[in-house]
């Protein structure tokens, strides 16, 4: 939402009764029937933002604007009000980490969501619950998201943080309130999802450490994913891809014979992939099928567009590399697709542009697969290969079981035959490259 948007909606005073006796006009009605010497603390203002926040995640949307109203009206923020939203702030983003939640999880929820406004305050929100932690007790995944969104105690330590932001940002004491109550009734929305990495404070060093693929190999092929995302000629997209899931393939193979030399064998990770809309069906099913062709698993959730995918770390960081790319690679055959004259208006429709999708991703799928099994047929140490990516596989099947231990398959419809027609023929001009024989 805009700024002139916001304003336009902070300044009306909202009518009506009382939201019952939860909400914030109930609460600032008894308040309002105390002595005037004795204001509300800091810890029943918080309980007014949460009532608040609930009440909008419920459909209210007078909410909002109905506790920024009464906390402050036209006048600037106090003390108790800033402190009382920090409390509130932190409870509720507490608890949705303790739902499983991760930095990165709540900031592409937000801005899914929310206004730029909103998701700027929730990564300030987050800096602010990290404040307590040393580094040694934070998982690498949180470390590496937390500087991903640069989410950093940027404020004074000397003042509140909220009437700070909102001089940052330019808004009045109302419409910081009016964020905050938006921002922590999307948080209060949010589903538990599965604990996939250690809360902070909790984390433990451990003796073996992730062996990710090594950084050299990582620039390369990001270097070469690059070129193919950018340029606007398929052909040479299509060799720098080849190049870059070589290096991949190998390198990821190759690691497998050298981690099977080691006494402690690497317990398989988790990490979640956001799709953006629209097709996100067609999206999370190449995801799923590269998924696969690199020993991981993965489970959809639809209702708010992500992947959980469970797999070794190595083989994770390979699958979404190559899912990244696949997805824009894609997007450009589909719309280059769109072009034919002949069949413009069907090449532009929904229908025909999910079905490009699923064909492309089903495609790609069985080309990977056959590459894989190419590679591993060609490996000069394949009788001791496949009995360890066998015991691989059982580690994430376990892995994923212990974490979705009810899973239902859903399949995906084909609703238009051109779409799908077209979608395969793309997918057969996407070299995966040549692998050459695995050396020793």
């Amino acid at each position: 939402m805009g700024k002139e948007n916001r304003r336009r909606r902070t300044g009306r005073r909202a009518e009506g009764g009382p939201t019952g006796p939860s909400g914030t006009s109930a609460f600032w009605s008894a308040q309002q029937r105390s002595a005037a010497s004795s204001p509300a603390d800091s810890e029943q203002i918080a309980n007014a933002v949460m009532a608040a926040a609930m009440e909008f995640a419920q459909g209210a949307s007078v909410a909002a604007g109905r506790c920024a109203t009464a906390l402050v009206g036209r006048g600037p923020l106090t003390p108790q009000v800033e402190q009382g939203a920090h409390l509130a702030e932190q409870h509720i983003i507490s608890r949705i980490f303790q739902y499983g939640w991760l930095p990165e999880d709540v900031h592409q929820a937000a801005r899914r969501h929310l206004d730029e406004y909103a998701v700027a305050l929730l990564s300030d929100v987050i800096a602010a619950y990290m404040r307590p932690f040393t580094p040694a007790s934070v998982d690498e995944t949180w470390r590496a998201q937390l500087e991903e969104l640069d989410a950093v105690v940027w404020w004074s330590e000397s003042a509140p943080h909220l009437g700070q932001w909102a001089v940052k940002h330019l808004l009045t004491a109302e419409e910081a309130v009016t964020t905050v109550v938006e921002a922590l009734a999307l948080l209060i929305r949010l589903p538990k999802l599965e604990l996939i990495r250690p809360l902070p404070g909790t984390a433990r060093p451990s003796a073996a450490g992730h062996h990710h693929v090594d950084e050299k190999i990582l620039s390369r092929v990001r270097g070469l994913l690059a070129k193919a995302e950018s340029t606007s000629f398929p052909e040479e997209a299509e060799t720098l891809s080849a190049k870059a899931q070589e290096l991949m393939t190998k390198y990821a193979v190759d690691r497998v014979l050298v981690d099977a030399d080691t006494s402690v064998p690497e317990l398989p990770g988790a990490r979640r992939i956001w799709l953006d809309t629209p097709y996100v069906d067609a999206k999370a099913l190449l995801v799923d099928v590269v998924t696969k062709a690199n020993r991981c698993r993965a489970i959809f959730s639809s209702a708010w567009g992500f992947m959980t995918v469970v797999g070794d770390e190595n083989d994770l960081d390979v699958v979404e590399l190559l899912t990244t790319s696949l997805l824009v690679q894609a997007t450009r055959a589909m719309i280059a697709s769109g072009n034919q004259a002949e069949r413009s208006a069907d090449s532009r429709s929904r229908s025909y542009r999910k079905s490009f999708l699923i064909a492309y991703a089903t495609r790609i799928g069985e080309r990977l697969v056959a590459a894989n099994d190419s590679t591993i047929a060609k490996s000069v140490d394949s009788a001791r290969l496949l009995p360890v990516l066998a015991s691989r596989q059982l580690q994430v099947d376990k892995a994923f079981d212990s974490l979705f231990p009810e899973v239902r398959n859903r399949g995906v419809s084909i609703p238009n035959a051109n779409g799908w027609d077209d979608g395969r023929a793309a997918a057969e001009t996407a070299e995966l490259g040549a692998r050459r024989p695995l050396r020793k």
